[in-house]
């Protein structure tokens, strides 16, 4: 059971669903003088949930599309929607493929109503919500492209005119028509020009073709656009429930569904013109009215009767007089549909007014009956009434149309319609059988009902009609439901459910009850304090009269659910706490007995392991100067091991650290060539890193270890200075000295002393190496300039003074003799010299003394002393002396 607001909300969106998705609202709705929106056919859809509640799948089922309204509309009324949408949100692409154009003018079947234009319809904006719902509903493009084709088709055919010749048979004159027809329906368009002119009748055996007049013609023509738009709406149906049915693979392991059915189908209609499609919708409110009066006020009635329940009985107007009227085999207005058998009849039935009275026949037209509905008096009009209810198509136009290549339009019209010899049922017939379907249906559900009310018929917001209203409410028999339930009982359960739901309010009831349900509701109602007049126990269901009797059980339910929780919370957290401690406490003594045996194996298996470990050890002790053996492999591979990681972890951090480990005797050998791998790789790592400009202070400082280490003493206090580029910069040489130099780069210069040949007298000099020579230079004047070709040789004494002598080839006429020459930065200046004139081992370090070439073949000698300082003069004997201090350095 659902309640009226959930189902008036599931009712709501349903319609949404409806319409917004499967746009049925397009292809069945239309306007009418009362309604701007109304469905123009009746439909029932279940729908399918799953447990949560959530829509899985869903049925239509529809009822009576007013396919007249095809081909004929009410002043003030239009066609169905889709004709205008498609010709006013239709791209031109579209229009011009269908032959259309976009004035709903130009066509005779949107015209007939004189409002093809309603300012509160927005045609374009509801074209895109048609176009984005066949998508939903898998639509490809060819299938919407066949479908459009059709509705078009409808259009054309209106536009399709006759003329009559010289027998008075029909002719087509819109040529134009039937080209489009022929290309939109993919049929011959010669085929059902023919069609359209000309009968076929098939009696014993032989085909007759009879040709059509004016009306005939025209009839056959809206007969096959009829016929056309009623069966794609069949065929849309089916093809939106194919969309909608219940995929099980989509939702694995919940097969089982809740279906909740929505009807919304017609209401009562009463126009100035009531026709056919009116007598079948009214006749749909009369069945629904006989099942609301079965459901409601017939069975309530019945059900106090059953039960045994004093009852004044409620009077009510019950129409299945006229529901007979209509539907009785024979008899009923479906089987007689003649206007006069329909006299001889049922000419005297009470709510038939046809020959009544004087004052009744007087109002009513030749071709009128009146019938009197639940809802009121309906004067319909019997014209065309034969024709609608046969529902008549030629069989020539049934042919052609089974011919059609429209995949649409060859499943709508089937092949065995031709071979089929019975008779067709009639479209009364055929909807009094879908209703009795329906009726069945709802019958099997337990049915909620939602009663519309119109305000009034202005189609305008906060207007009531009370007039209007007062009818309403009469006809639909709010009143005799209300007096019913005013005067029953607002609840009523069977005694099983009824105790079985309150029966925790009475001690003697509680928590079960042994005897009777008749009883214990009885001692459960005593305990409660019902009065007399509030309830009534009936053979199987105790029925209660007020609302608040049934609250106030509730409520009483309400506050007792409160104890019981409250105690059932405490025996349950007691049970639960209980059983969580034992389980936790047989936990705890598993999980320590099993640890306590996991721990002991653990250490026996240590125990096991370092005895074993001990052993070998000491064997491996015992025999480590023996050749490698299963005796002593353990304590060999041990030491190693305890080498390499000794080793690892004092490896030396620079070239400079010559720091090492002392190995075991198994691994002398592999020590040294690890120590060589990591001197390599240090050197390697330290030369990778270092700069060029550091890389070439390193040369330098190589070769002065080659030439002067060990020899010369005051070699070891330059190891830690910086050799420089250069000791005097560009600005302290003289610019005629650069200038006579011209593009011959100073590679070195420093400031140094020079002794005369004759005398030996000091003279401030300044040393300069080009790419080329080594040049002296005396303020702006080069003195002497000697070629790298023609240095022979440099010689320094073993002590710690800075003299050396430069010596020449004597047959250079340029040079005057050797050079004496002294500089602060003595081992500097000779191995840049040394380097610059490819004279590394051109270098001699001498002891005592040093012989220097004077000039013209004379020799000068330089005698070199140790002494306590410095000193450097000239002796008696012509020598140059030298005394320096001996550093102990070498």
């Amino acid at each position: 059971t659902i309640s009226w607001k959930c189902l008036y909300i599931m009712l709501f969106e349903t319609d949404l669903f409806f319409s917004n998705h499967f746009s049925f609202q397009a292809f069945g709705n239309a306007k009418t003088l009362r309604n701007d929106n109304s469905s123009r056919f009746g439909k029932y859809m279940d729908v399918q949930f799953d447990y949560r509640g959530a829509p899985v799948g869903g049925h239509i089922l529809n009822y009576l599309l007013e396919k007249s309204r095809v081909v004929h509309q009410n002043h003030g009324e239009r066609n169905f929607h889709i004709f205008y949408q498609l010709l006013e949100g239709g791209e031109e692409d579209l229009l011009r493929r269908l032959g259309l154009e976009k004035s709903p003018q130009q066509y005779h079947y949107l015209v007939k109503g004189h409002c093809a234009r309603v300012s509160s319809i927005n045609d374009k904006n509801d074209w895109k919500i048609v176009r984005r719902a066949l998508s939903i509903i898998s639509f490809n493009d060819n299938e919407v492209e066949d479908l459009l084709s059709i509705v078009a088709s409808v259009l054309h055919l209106g536009n399709v005119q006759f003329a009559a010749d010289e027998q008075g048979n029909a002719q087509v004159t819109t040529e134009n028509q039937i080209k489009y027809l022929a290309r939109l329906l993919a049929v011959e368009g010669s085929v059902l020009r023919d069609a359209l002119i000309h009968k076929k009748i098939i009696a014993k055996g032989e085909e007759l073709i009879s040709p059509l007049n004016l009306e005939q013609a025209a009839y056959a023509r809206d007969a096959l656009a009829k016929a056309i738009y009623g069966r794609t709406f069949s065929w849309l149906v089916n093809k939106v429930n194919k969309s909608l049915a219940y995929k099980e693979g989509e939702f694995p392991g919940w097969r089982s569904t809740t279906v909740l059915g929505l009807l919304d189908i017609y209401g009562f209609e009463v126009f100035q013109h009531n026709s056919f499609e009116q007598f079948c919708i009214n006749y749909c409110n009369e069945k629904l009215q006989q099942l609301f009066i079965e459901l409601t006020l017939k069975s309530e009635q019945e059900e106090y009767e059953s039960e045994g329940i004093a009852w004044e009985p409620v009077q009510y107007f019950n129409n299945k007089i006229i529901c007979d009227l209509v539907e009785e085999k024979f008899k009923g207005i479906i089987s007689i549909l003649v206007s006069l058998k329909l006299d001889d009849a049922i000419k005297s039935h009470l709510h038939l007014h046809k020959l009544a009275d004087q004052k009744t026949r007087k109002s009513l037209g030749r071709e009128e009956f009146r019938l009197l509905h639940y809802a009121g008096e309906v004067t319909y009009s019997v014209a065309g009434f034969l024709d609608k209810n046969n529902d008549l198509l030629f069989r020539n136009l049934k042919e052609t149309m089974c011919n059609s290549e429209n995949p649409i339009i060859n499943q709508c019209f089937d092949r065995t319609e031709l071979t089929d010899k019975k008779r067709p049922e009639t479209a009364a017939t055929q909807f009094k059988n879908s209703l009795s379907k329906l009726m069945e249906i709802l019958m099997s559900k337990e049915p909620s009902y939602i009663r519309c009310i119109k305000p009034n018929d202005a189609k305008q917001a906060d207007r009531f009609d009370e007039v209007l209203i007062r009818h309403q409410v009469k006809y639909l028999g709010l009143m005799e439901n209300l007096r019913v339930r005013r005067a029953g009982f607002a609840y009523r359960r069977k005694y099983e459910v009824f105790l079985q739901r309150y029966k925790s309010l009475c001690p003697e009831t509680w928590p079960t009850w042994d005897g009777r349900p008749h009883d214990g509701v009885a001692v459960l109602v005593k305990h409660l304090g019902y009065k007399q007049e509030e309830y009534k126990m009936g053979r199987t269901k105790i029925f209660i009269r007020f609302p608040k009797t049934l609250f106030a059980t509730e409520d009483a339910l309400e506050v007792r659910k409160q104890s019981l929780a409250t105690k059932m919370q405490a025996t349950w957290r007691g049970f639960y706490r209980r059983k969580k401690f034992l389980h936790m406490k047989h936990s705890a003594i598993a999980i320590q007995s099993w640890w306590r045996g996991t721990l002991g194996r653990r250490k026996a298996a240590k125990r096991k392991w370092a005895v074993q470990t001990i052993r070998r050890f000491i064997k491996g002790f015992i025999y480590r100067n023996h050749p490698r053996c299963p005796e002593n492999e353990y304590f060999l591979d041990y030491i190693r091991f305890s080498f390499l990681m000794n080793l690892k972890r004092n490896l030396p951090k620079n070239v400079l650290d010559k720091s090492w480990p002392t190995p075991p005797p198994s691994l002398c050998e592999a020590s040294q060539l690890l120590r060589q791998l990591c001197m390599q790789n240090m050197v390697w790592t330290y030369c990778k890193r270092i700069s060029p400009e550091w890389k070439q202070q390193l040369e330098q400082k190589v070769i002065a270890s080659e030439i002067f280490k060990g020899k010369k003493d005051n070699y070891p206090q330059s190891v830690p200075r910086l050799f420089i580029n250069t000791r005097l910069g560009n600005e302290e040489i003289n610019a005629k000295v650069l200038q006579a130099l011209e593009n011959e780069a100073i590679k070195y210069a420093v400031p140094v002393i020079k002794y005369d040949r004759k005398g030996y007298k000091a003279r401030s000099r300044q040393l300069l190496l080009t790419q080329n020579a080594v040049i002296i230079v005396e303020d702006s004047k080069i003195k002497q300039r000697i070629d790298y070709a023609n240095l022979t040789g440099i010689s320094v004494s073993s002590l710690s003074d800075n003299l050396f002598v430069l010596h020449v080839h004597c047959e250079d006429n340029k040079q005057k003799g050797d050079v004496v020459l002294q500089s602060d930065h003595v081992i500097e200046t000779l191995t840049k010299t040394a380097m610059r004139a490819d004279k590394v081992n051109n270098i001699n370090i001498n002891q005592g003394s040093i012989k220097f070439t004077v000039g013209q073949g004379k020799e000068g000698v330089i005698d070199f002393i140790s002494g306590s300082e410095l000193l450097i003069a000239k002796a008696k004997n012509g020598h140059l002396t030298v005394v320096a201090p001996r550093l102990n350095s070498r």
